[in-house]
């Protein structure tokens, strides 16, 4: 049976909040995977995504514009707060039905769309601080396929950067991060940065 987009988001907040927590502040300076954002910018871009997606499951209009600083006072605790606001939103039966966004894209597109972004910005945030992160095997069922189809838009969008070559032996998590672009051996020890978001 199919999880419902808020089951699939607690899975996928639960693996995520750890490495949020875990973050020092004397790393917020740090490159990450993603060429444009250190990790304060990351974390903004991902509390942004977080935020505007409870919008988005309300049927509200979402702000992208700007760069607001939630990086401040006790973020660790707000990121929290902010993800379970997330799942509770994607929670309310009737959430996957109909459209929402300005793009008009499906419920449950939206949604995976911020699976993705949880799911890929918590490697992005475990990696930059010497940490590892894996998903659970039935995020990773859902956003892998989800992100292969976006992929070619979100190139033309900018989103994603291009598809980082791996092996045939690659696993599926190495595989998703190589679509949006991201070199799955990057460190932050110098190993080159693949592009996108």
């Amino acid at each position: 049976m199919t999880q419902t987009i808020g089951e699939l988001l607690q899975t996928a907040a639960d693996r995520a909040l750890p490495v949020v927590r875990g973050i020092d502040d004397a790393r917020l300076g740090d490159p990450t995977p993603c060429a444009a954002y250190d990790v304060r910018a990351l974390l903004n871009h991902l509390f942004q995504v977080v935020v505007n997606f409870q919008a988005l499951a309300a049927r509200k209009d979402a702000d992208f514009g700007g760069e607001p600083e939630f990086v401040t006072g006790d973020w660790r605790a707000r990121f929290g707060d902010e993800t379970a606001r997330l799942v509770e939103a994607w929670s309310v039966p009737g959430v996957e039905e109909g459209t929402t966004g300005r793009m008009g894209l499906p419920a449950r597109t939206v949604g995976l769309m911020v699976l993705g972004d949880l799911t890929v910005h918590a490697w992005d945030l475990a990696r930059a601080t010497g940490g590892d992160f894996e998903p659970e095997r039935g995020v990773l069922d859902e956003v892998g396929p989800g992100l292969a189809a976006m992929a070619p838009q979100a190139r033309e969008m900018k989103v994603f950067g291009e598809p980082f070559p791996v092996p045939g032996s690659a696993r599926a998590f190495e595989r998703l991060l190589a679509v949006t672009g991201r070199d799955p051996g990057w460190r932050p020890d110098g190993t080159p940065r693949a592009g996108g978001s």
